[in-house]
């Protein structure tokens, strides 16, 4: 199969500047009141958006792209791919039982899991559903993380169907309130997705 995405040069990564600050250890235990609070401010958001670099790296291919991510509700986002022209490469519209794929020619593809069809129409198995949850600095239903000394997830560890991913977070954005995630990277076997938040808008 045809795969929807087209390789993208490096130039797709280069990022505008934002402020971050660092995770830095020891890190707190993730039964300190602080942790319990910077996850309730973060599920209390009702809809945010940010853009920024993707890359997805295995043995196999490579794609990098720029991104928007558009959250509506709680279970209701859209997610573009874009080249570094601009132009979209790939449109996603989720919604609960209902996911919709536009490609780049215009072409509609529909299914039941967003997960499932991004894998199967790039070649990319990207945990979008865990993905909506790590994105934002929360374990999801990991229950193996650890967190840093300003009470943010560190690392998370999630075994799901056979596979291990890692989530590693590198930088976190001090201009957002609650502070949200600017710089992580998830690896699986010889997989790797590296995500670059540019900024967030959130409400």
């Amino acid at each position: 199969m045809t795969r929807l995405i087209r390789l993208l040069p490096l130039a797709a990564l280069v990022l505008t500047a934002c402020t971050v600050t660092q995770p830095k250890g020891p890190g707190k235990s993730p039964d300190s009141p602080q942790w319990r609070q910077h996850q309730q401010d973060v599920r209390n958001l009702s809809q945010y958006q940010t853009r920024g670099a993707f890359a997805y790296l295995s043995d196999e291919q490579k794609v990098y792209a720029r991104f928007f991510w558009q959250q509506t509700g709680q279970d209701n986002y859209r997610l573009l791919l874009l080249n570094p022209l601009g132009s979209t490469e790939l449109e996603l519209i989720a919604k609960p039982g209902e996911a919709q794929i536009t490609d780049n020619k215009g072409k509609h593809y529909t299914a039941t899991d967003a997960e499932e069809m991004i894998g199967k129409l790039t070649g990319m198995p990207i945990p979008l559903n865990s993905l909506r949850q790590w994105i934002l600095g929360l374990p999801g239903d990991a229950t193996d993380y650890q967190l840093d000394d300003q009470y943010r997830l560190s690392q998370v560890s999630y075994t799901q169907n056979g596979k291990t991913w890692k989530v590693v977070y590198s930088a976190y954005d001090s201009n957002t309130r609650p502070s949200l995630p600017s710089n992580m990277e998830l690896t699986q076997g010889s997989q790797r997705i590296k995500l670059k938040m540019d900024n967030w808008i959130v409400k």
